[in-house]
C-alpha cells in the first residue's frame, strides 16, 4: 500500500458510548471503499501497534426533515480494530 493511500483510508476516531465500552478495541471511521486488510496495515503502521482483527460496518445514512423537504445524510463505514493484549491508543497524545 502506498503511503498516500495509507492516510486516506482512517479518517478519524469514533466516539461514543459503545465504543468506550470495548476495552481492547479502538473505534475508526474509514474510507468507503476501505478494505479490512488496508485498515489493518494502516493502523499498525501510524500508531506502530499490533491489530489482531478488523470488523468493518456500513453505516447507512439517516433520511432527514428540513425546510426544503427531505435530505440523505451521506452514508458512511466504520471499522472496530481489535488490539493484542497490553497495547493501547491515546489520542489525546497525538497531534
Amino acid at each position: 500500500m502506498n503511503a498516500e493511500r495509507l492516510y486516506t483510508v482512517l479518517k478519524g476516531p469514533h466516539i461514543s458510548e459503545k465504543a468506550a465500552m470495548g476495552e481492547d478495541q479502538v473505534v475508526f471511521r474509514v474510507a468507503v471503499d476501505a478494505t479490512k486488510l488496508e485498515v489493518k496495515h494502516a493502523v499498525e503502521k501510524l500508531f506502530k501497534v499490533t491489530v489482531e482483527n478488523v470488523q468493518t460496518v456500513n453505516v447507512k445514512g439517516k433520511v432527514k426533515r428540513n425546510k426544503f423537504g427531505l435530505a440523505a445524510k451521506p452514508s458512511w463505514k466504520k471499522a472496530y480494530v481489535r488490539l493484542a493484549q497490553g497495547q493501547d491508543i491515546d489520542f489525546a497524545l497525538i497531534d
